[in-house]
């Protein structure tokens, strides 16, 4: 009894994996780049910051209101 068509495949030759990297390397460029372009202060001071640390503090210290 011979083998079905759908076990009988020929090697791949890596054809998906070589867009995915390609996808992948074109992603982290861009990434990098705007990352680059981006200001420190504009990512060190976040204004949800502030807020989470002082209802964090406001908790700890027992108040509820």
């Amino acid at each position: 009894m011979s083998k079905h068509l759908a076990d009988k495949r020929k090697p791949s030759e890596g054809a998906r994996l070589k867009q995915f990297l390609r996808l992948a390397h074109d992603d982290a460029s861009t990434f990098w780049q705007q990352f680059r372009r981006r200001p420190v202060a504009q990512m060190a001071a976040q204004p949800a910051a502030g807020r989470r640390m002082a209802e964090f503090a406001r908790i700890a210290r027992g108040r509820q209101v």
